[in-house]
């Protein structure tokens, strides 16, 4: 059997390569551990029946000199990503069924590559959370302590890396999906600039704010699938060919900036002190650091619940059991739409909906929607100001460590204040990135947390620069 503990992508590519092991047996070998540790983390909704058979022609390829560094790699997969003849259900119960028609783009240019498609994993239904409770199909638990969450909306898809499950994943990000759940299930996950990587065929839930994010145990294979998956597509016209790659850059030209004003409240101890041991890390390396203000920072979580829900009741509205998914009879086709709608969205994706048809609702729409694009401008305008005097900006990706199960499922406002740090980069359109900074105990066991990154559009290059920095001082390994 191989070891997967240590593996990454580069390393796993050289393996494969000198013939160490071959794309089936490496994938073999992820099956066997999902086999023997789904049942306690609910990582997976679905193993696909055709692994090995990709893995086959994964071989060849490699046989053929071929190969990419992608070739044979085994990758998860988020439940609202489309890959043609697989189901995909955003882990609802209105999609039951649903198979996929055609790939989604990020899949096309994995597929190219000669990818290892492992399954599909559970999420928040169609996005909505920061726990991957609202799940139609059960809690993902987080592999480091079953009692707690695994994050949102991506929690399967960081569990998944996280166990062993995966060597990477894709997930979605549209107010902190991917950033969130890596910081507490210790991994690394990147949140792309909006429009670096194509949408089609990503289930949508606010467009203006969904991005396709990778998920990896290193911010190396976070970047591998990056530049695997960006690029234009004729498909959606939000979407850009990303700058040419400036990296190795050197810390003491670099500045990052730290908006203390904006961490004054409702941060655990433990994470403020992780934060500032991060910091105290970057000075070390070289970076330079710099406190700055961000004036309307403190709105973006509010104006993120106006723009999110109108969204998102403008594109769920297609689930009505006539085209997509299940369907609910009712006495006439009103009653159709009723009950296949009642029954079929869960009470988290209910709430969210009538809350965004009265944003969008006649005498309500400039009053709400419209003001807080207005708004937004205003946190674009704070960010853009601040790349001009620092090149990248950093706070905590959550201010708490993993929560436990339930502990919040009955407090909505609680459970969105989770995405405070994160959904300034996704009203802004900038890339972040989150990066394992360490633990904080509780309860006997050790739980990751994770500092955030963010950069000016289209610098990714930025983020893997000092991400890869940092990475190497191991901070996995530190304990606070």
């Amino acid at each position: 059997m191989i070891n997967l503990t240590n593996l990454t992508i580069a390393k796993a590519h050289e393996h494969l390569t000198k013939g160490d092991f071959s794309a089936v047996e490496l994938a073999s070998s992820y099956l066997a551990s999902i086999e023997s540790q789904n049942k306690d983390v609910n990582a997976y909704l679905e193993v696909f029946d055709d692994v090995l058979s990709q893995a086959k022609f994964a071989d060849e390829k490699l046989k053929s000199k071929n190969a990419t560094v992608l070739t044979g790699i085994p990758l998860a997969l988020k439940d609202n990503i489309l890959m043609q003849g697989h189901r995909a259900g955003a882990a609802s119960k209105i999609l039951e069924g649903f198979v996929a028609p055609y790939d989604a783009t990020a899949i096309s240019k994995l597929k190219k590559e000669g990818a290892v498609f492992l399954g599909r994993t559970n999420m928040d239904e169609f996005a909505m959370g920061s726990s991957t409770e609202n799940s139609a199909y059960g809690v993902t638990k987080n592999p480091l302590d079953f009692t707690r969450v695994a994050g949102g909306s991506s929690g399967g898809s960081a569990a998944a890396v996280a166990m062993d499950g995966a060597l990477a994943s894709l997930g979605s990000d549209t107010g902190g999906s991917v950033r969130q759940p890596a910081s507490f299930c210790g991994v690394v996950g990147l949140k792309p600039t909006y429009g670096a990587v194509s949408r089609y065929g990503l289930i949508a839930m606010g467009s203006s704010l969904d991005q396709i994010g990778p998920i990896g145990k290193t911010v190396e294979d976070v970047e591998i699938l990056f530049n695997a998956i960006k690029g234009k597509d004729s498909m959606d016209s939000t979407s850009f060919d990303p700058l040419p790659n400036t990296s190795h850059l050197s810390p003491k030209n670099l500045t990052v900036g730290v908006p203390y004003h904006f961490m004054k409240e409702g941060i655990d101890a433990d994470v403020l002190r992780n934060f500032e041991d991060s910091i105290k890390k970057l000075q070390a390396l070289g970076y330079k650091v710099k406190e700055i203000t961000l004036p309307n920072i403190k709105y973006s979580l509010a104006v993120y619940y106006i723009i999110m829900p109108a969204e998102s009741s403008s594109n769920l509205a297609r689930f009505d059991g006539v085209k997509y998914g299940m369907k609910k009879n009712g006495e006439n086709l009103l009653g159709d739409y009723l009950n296949t709608r009642s029954f079929g969205f869960g009470p988290e994706v209910r709430r969210r909906i009538m809350l965004g048809n009265y944003i969008l609702s006649s005498g309500y729409y400039d009053a709400y929607y419209n003001r807080a694009h207005s708004v937004t401008g205003l946190i674009k305008h704070d960010f853009k100001n601040a790349f001009e005097g620092v090149d990248v900006i950093a706070t905590p990706t959550s201010p708490t460590p993993a929560f436990k199960i339930g502990e919040k499922s009955t407090d909505p406002l609680s459970m969105y204040l989770s995405d405070i740090f994160t959904v300034t980069a996704n009203m802004a359109g900038i890339p972040a990135i989150s990066l394992p900074s360490g633990f904080a105990k509780r309860d006997g066991k050790e739980l990751p947390l994770g500092f955030q990154i963010m950069a000016p559009h289209q610098r990714e290059d930025l983020l893997f620069e000092i991400g890869k920095k940092f990475e190497a001082r191991n901070p996995k390994s530190e304990k606070n």
